[in-house]
Formats: structure tokens, sequence, C-alpha cells
């Protein structure tokens, strides 16, 4: 499978991401992309382990997806 990129993101009415669009167009959940991202099927993110075992995304350039656009 070749490795996509986010390229979008969709964030809940508190600001937080909930999902994603990838370069080949899916849209995924916030978990989803965690998972595929830790399985190497996405690149240009890095993930972040949490202290309390909680990991999260990060944009490889540390951006947090603030510059990225929203899907809708």
């Amino acid at each position: 499978m070749e490795q996509e990129q986010l390229v979008a993101v969709h964030k809940n009415n508190a600001g937080e991401i909930i999902s994603f669009q990838t370069s080949s167009g899916r849209i995924i959940s916030y978990r989803k992309a965690l998972m595929e991202a830790t399985a190497g099927n996405i690149s240009g993110v890095n993930i972040n382990e949490g202290t309390e075992g909680l990991s999260s995304l990060i944009s490889s350039d540390g951006s947090d997806f603030l510059a990225y656009p929203d899907i809708y």
C-alpha cells in the first residue's frame, strides 16, 4: 500500500480535530489516522507519546495541523 499524507482536517465545536482527509481523498477519524500512522501507512506525521500513555499526532514540521485547510 502506498503511503498517504494528511491534507485537511475537520474540527468539532471545541476546535479539536476529529477527522482528517488523506491525499487519496479518504475521510478518516483521528483514531484511524493514528493507527495508520503507527502502522506506517501515513507519512508526514509524528506520533507524540503523552505522559499518561495517550498518543497524539503532530505534523512532521511541528505545526500541529494549524495550517491545514478544513475539509468542509
